[in-house]
């Protein structure tokens, strides 16, 4: 935002922090009466638990990356056969942690079935960064 007149008011903002819609935080400076912004990306890449979990028939993914990089979540059984392979593209450094940001995983299998209920693993590769976590489908 920008200061539009000094005089109007006798507000004066020396500090402001800014966060985005997914509570990721935006490195905001004054300058010259006017602040910009940019977002700060995460420390570490992470994979987080999904939710709901359990779940049934659908539940998110979250993850943040400190690099952009190219992103893959592979669903896999407990006998270790691959389920669902999803191949989200490059993705910038970011939080991907809200339903609107993090991966929609619905319940299905490589061909279309609901998958049955049980436990499975979830893996991310984004990178050099690979990470795995378990989930629950609950019918």
């Amino acid at each position: 935002f920008e200061v539009l007149a000094d005089d109007v008011s006798p507000l004066t903002l020396q500090k402001v922090k800014l966060y985005n819609l997914d509570a990721f935080p935006l490195d905001s400076r004054k300058s010259n009466a006017q602040f910009s912004s940019w977002a700060i990306p995460p420390e570490h890449s992470a994979l987080l638990q999904n939710f709901p979990n359990p779940f049934n028939p659908e539940t998110w993914i979250p993850y943040q990356l400190k690099k952009g990089s190219e992103v893959t979540i592979q669903i896999y059984s407990v006998t270790g056969e691959l389920v669902r392979k999803l191949e989200l593209g490059y993705r910038p450094a970011g939080l991907y942690v809200s339903r609107d940001r993090a991966l929609h995983w619905d319940g299905r299998n490589k061909y279309g079935a609901l998958v049955a209920s049980g436990v499975y693993f979830y893996n991310i590769q984004a990178g050099d960064f690979t990470a795995m976590r378990k989930l629950i489908v609950l019918k």
